[in-house]
């Protein structure tokens, strides 16, 4: 197979060449320092440590030392040579280097393709021992790598991977932002601490909170059918709150039971197996007319308590732990949800137009929370398919 790639920049022609990289690079296998020299607090010099260390592909500084034996400077890379190998990162920082660690001092060219050799499994293939699976001095320094002649094409080449790595971690953070943000607006937006007001409010509202009991709130919604014997869609619900998925289930595999409860939009919906490990969603216009065992009961929401409201409430600490308490017995399937203690949760609520506020903000957040996450996962899956198309295929 001729050694150069699906896809190239303009201009660049000619094939590609093998090279060890010890040749191409400065390698520096790790060696750990005495363990008493080992501390918590910052102190004279950063050691690093196996993958422990590397963090969303740079080091994270955790351990210090106040000695120094082989050490890596500011802008090298590091790689992880055990427990797994060939986790890649860089150091912002001057580092020492522990037992389970490599230097190298390579450009974004060579950073890249060992990036692609750990993705491509190529160090778990080289890996020995029994304690710790690592790979050995040599295995690292006779790597071989497929490299441009042109060093113009290199320096383009890592400049590409470079911009979609920043773009990567630019989303990711912008996701778990709004993620805290989101943590952060529901700790004020709902009253805490026997409380009747929230700390933070929208403009125009005032008044104290109403408490009522949920089963005040919402009644029983059931829509029984014949269980289905050619197949059917089901309904399953996430832990910790996490929101529903769907299931196919084949001819043959169903439910022994002769009926089957049809999902409905806009219902409170719970897993009485698993409501002590937070099974609890609110269905929408995806879920409607899948099925689900009488284990799923459905409640419909009185007109004086909206759904969007309340898929936030149930998020709450407090109505997490309440489902816990009324689900007695041991664990995984001995605890089975009580319905009428879950029932007895006392909720406080406003009026009907701010909790449509409130539903909508947050809505809000949640749509930004995915386009992130959707938007990382679409620039990882370039990148996924970009090394496999701008770096030659060995043969």
């Amino acid at each position: 197979m001729a050694n150069t790639p699906n896809v190239r920049f303009e201009g660049f022609t000619g094939e590609w060449e093998e090279r060890r990289l010890g040749e191409l690079c400065e390698v520096t296998m790790g060696q750990s320092p005495d363990g008493s020299t080992y501390s918590d607090e910052p102190s004279d010099y950063i050691l690093v440590q196996g993958n422990a260390d590397l963090k969303d592909g740079w080091v994270f500084p955790r351990i210090w030392t106040t000695q120094k034996t082989k050490t890596a400077q500011a802008g090298d890379l590091i790689m992880s040579v055990r427990a797994p190998a060939g986790a890649m990162g860089k150091t912002a920082y001057d580092v020492v280097l522990g037992r389970g660690v490599a230097g190298i001092k390579g450009n974004e060219f060579v950073y890249q393709t060992l990036v692609k050799f750990d993705s491509d499994g190529y160090w778990k293939k080289l890996a020995a021992g029994s304690t710790f699976e690592s790979v050995n001095s040599d295995a690292v320094k006779g790597a071989v790598l497929i490299v441009p002649q042109d060093v113009e094409e290199q320096e383009k080449i890592g400049q590409y991977f470079a911009r979609l790595d920043y773009l990567i971690t630019l989303h990711q953070r912008k996701y778990n932002g709004i993620k805290e943000l989101k943590k952060y607006m529901l700790q004020k937006m709902f009253p805490k601490n026997g409380r009747r007001i929230p700390e933070l409010r929208f403009a125009g509202f005032t008044g104290d909170w109403e408490q009522r009991k949920l089963g005040e709130l919402v009644e029983k919604y059931e829509d029984p059918v014949e269980t289905p014997h050619d197949g059917y869609e089901r309904l399953g619900i996430r832990s910790h709150a996490k929101g529903t998925f769907h299931r196919y289930v084949e001819a043959g595999k169903e439910l022994e039971a002769a009926k089957m409860h049809r999902v409905a939009a806009d219902k409170f919906i719970v897993n009485i197996t698993f409501a002590w490990e937070h099974a609890v969603a609110i269905t929408d216009d995806e879920d409607a007319g899948l099925l689900v065992s009488h284990r799923f009961p459905q409640f419909s929401f009185h007109e004086n308590l909206s759904s969007h409201f309340f898929k936030y409430v149930m998020l709450d600490r407090k109505f997490r732990e309440h489902l816990e308490l009324s689900s007695p017995g041991g664990a995984g399937r001995n605890r089975v949800l009580k319905i009428g203690d879950m029932l007895k949760y006392n909720i406080l609520f406003p009026s009907i137009s701010e909790q449509a506020k409130i539903g909508g903000y947050f809505d809000e957040i949640d749509r930004l929370i995915t386009l992130c996450q959707r938007r990382h996962d679409q620039l990882k899956e370039v990148k996924k398919f970009m090394l496999q198309n701008m770096f030659p295929q060995k043969g």
